[in-house]
């Protein structure tokens, strides 16, 4: 059986996507306990969180691994196949390995360096012993992977590398000042009593805000996370409960809003935000239109006279083209993106004008054709010769580079915000289209992605690689190791029966030797078969630990003559004993 992890991440697939795949508390069960029914695993655990979405599946076929683990992954997030697999990684063996422990250090996370993603390993793997679908490798990964992380922690200044995602959002909030002298003296609304929205409470109260009213769908752990804050030592923070249908209400009176919730639907829209905010800016606010981007040519208004004619067997967009001065219809720029077809169609046209024969484009004073809204000069035969040297560019790539100008973007003034929004919810809480609001700033998951994407790397991040790279490959070694120990347990298991089989002959040949003789005789046989097995097992044992060291014990296997029922019933016992000892101390520690 080997490692295999599919799935997707803030790196590899768009929010958009990331919003849609997300998988709820019972999705992911349901998840877990059709992977384990499927033929090519025998485990398998779940990491989904903010920005990722991963299946770990032991499995002992590579490539029906991958297709068994995608199809369940699609089915139970409910994105296509076809539209999920462009997004979706593959990591196989020590990689797989070596990209967990990665994530539990923090380096392939949004922010770099934050450590909350051990909190989620760990709840992880809680779920799979909960629904028995880890076994004795997964245990003993996400065991190694939260060693790995609290190491990464506490032997490096990671930390000082980044911060929790909490903490970068509110500083992206705060427009690059210190996030105490923004956050001081705002009343803060906290919607969700999860785990994030608790840290972004603390987070906040640690940081001077003067209220924060915590809403939640279940009025106890609002109430239970209220009384925390109150009680919290080193603020003096006042804190109280709602359900969640007052949150319109108390929208209107903050100053920041903070949501993460495992709603499917928005919790805030942008109209619920815009009454929130009318009139604290002095104007009334317009309620924004959906994002979704509207059909150009729904909308257009008829078409003005042009150089060539009318628009008809034109594949252009001619009010658009019109619309930029010195933008000639006929010429290189017009034809960006065409390809053969549509290019051949423009040449006819350009060359015969519209199939109604409409008027040519008009003449200057000296009687040559002028570009459309200018009186540079229209070379026609210039146009056709660049048209020609473009189809021949057609036929050796297949199609016309796109080549657009930036449209002119004006200045808007707008005035500073007075609602400060962060949704670190996946799916979105809050309708992104409250961005484009009047005195509202909005953070989201997606610009959060944006704005980490360039962020500096700390030296200690070299560092932590380092560590990761050690450890994947300790891992490897003792799984290899642990692969041939129940064929040399099977081995010494056989050499034991052979040495009672021999002795219990000799009892028969001498009756008569007394207890003190036989056990001498009993034990000088022990010890002349333990000498010589115990160079050649510790020695096939550092064989396996290395890399290709997995055939060594076949070999055994082979030149002994095993029974590979005995092998596979020692296997079982040990995993059955990996997995309650794993199970046993990982509960201890979440107690703890």
């Amino acid at each position: 059986m080997s490692l295999l992890v599919v799935g997707l991440s803030h790196r590899s697939a768009p929010v958009s996507v990331l919003e849609r795949a997300s998988l709820g508390p019972d999705a992911q069960i349901k998840l877990l306990q059709d992977t384990v029914a499927a033929e090519p695993a025998a485990e398998a655990a779940v990491l989904a969180t903010c920005n990722r979405i991963e299946l770990y599946a032991d499995v002992d076929k590579f490539h029906a691994g991958v297709a068994e683990l995608s199809t369940l992954l699609a089915q139970h997030s409910g994105v296509g196949l076809e539209e999920l697999t462009p997004y979706l990684y593959v990591h196989y063996e020590d990689r797989a390995v070596h990209h967990l422990f990665s994530v539990a250090c923090g380096l392939d996370s949004m922010v770099v360096g934050e450590g909350q993603v051990l909190g989620q390993i760990k709840d992880s793997l809680a779920k799979a012993q909960d629904l028995h679908t880890a076994g004795r490798l997964l245990n003993e990964l996400f065991q190694q992977a939260l060693r790995v992380g609290k190491r990464a922690h506490s032997e490096t200044g990671i930390d000082r590398a980044g911060q929790s995602l909490v903490t970068f959002g509110l500083e992206q909030l705060a427009g690059g000042g210190a996030v105490p002298d923004w956050a001081r003296g705002k009343k803060a609304l906290v919607i969700g009593a999860g785990s994030m929205s608790s840290l972004a409470a603390a987070t906040l109260a640690r940081a001077g805000v003067a209220e924060i009213v915590v809403a939640n769908r279940t009025f106890e752990r609002a109430e239970r996370l209220a009384q925390i804050l109150t009680d919290a030592e080193g603020t003096a923070v006042t804190a109280r409960a709602v359900p969640m249908d007052a949150v319109a209400a108390e929208l209107t009176r903050a100053d920041v809003a903070v949501s993460c919730t495992g709603a499917t639907g928005l919790v805030l829209t942008a109209e619920a935000v815009a009454t929130s905010v009318d009139g604290r800016t002095g104007h009334a606010i317009p309620t924004p239109q959906s994002d979704a981007p509207a059909d150009p040519r729904a909308q257009r208004a008829p078409l003005p006279p042009t150089s060539l004619g009318t628009d008809e067997g034109c594949p252009l967009d001619l009010p658009a083209v019109q619309a930029t001065a010195g933008f000639s219809v006929a010429g290189e720029a017009a034809v960006a993106g065409m390809g053969a077809a549509e290019l051949e169609q423009h040449a006819a046209w350009v060359d015969n004008g519209a199939p109604d024969a409409a008027p040519r484009a008009p003449r200057s004073a000296a009687g040559t054709a002028t570009r459309p809204g200018t009186a540079v000069p229209l070379d026609p035969a210039e146009d056709t010769d660049a048209i020609a040297a473009l189809a021949a560019a057609v036929a050796a790539v297949g199609r016309i580079p796109e080549r657009r100008r930036p449209e002119p973007v004006a200045d808007v003034v707008r005035p500073e915000p007075v609602l400060f929004l962060l949704d670190l919810a996946m799916p979105r809480d809050i309708d992104p289209a409250a961005h484009r609001l009047a005195g509202v700033r909005l953070v989201d998951i997606e610009s959060l992605a944006e704005a980490s994407a360039d962020a500096p790397m700390a030296a200690d991040v070299d560092q932590v690689r380092r560590i990761v790279s050690d450890e994947v490959a300790a891992f490897g070694a003792a799984q290899r190791a642990a692969h041939i120990t129940p064929t040399v347990v099977a081995l010494r298991a056989m050499a034991a029966d052979v040495v009672a089989g021999e002795i219990a002959r000799l009892e028969g040949r001498l009756p008569a030797l007394d207890d003190k003789h036989r056990a001498e005789i009993t034990q000088t046989v022990k010890r002349v078969v333990d000498k010589l097995l115990h160079a050649p097992t510790v020695r096939v044992k550092q064989l396996a630990a290395e890399p290709g060291g997995a055939g060594y014990a076949d070999a055994l296997r082979t030149l002994f003559d095993l029974d590979p029922e005995t092998v596979a019933s020692v296997s079982r016992a040990e995993d059955s004993t990996t997995e309650n000892s794993t199970e046993k101390k990982a509960r201890t520690e979440g107690q703890r």
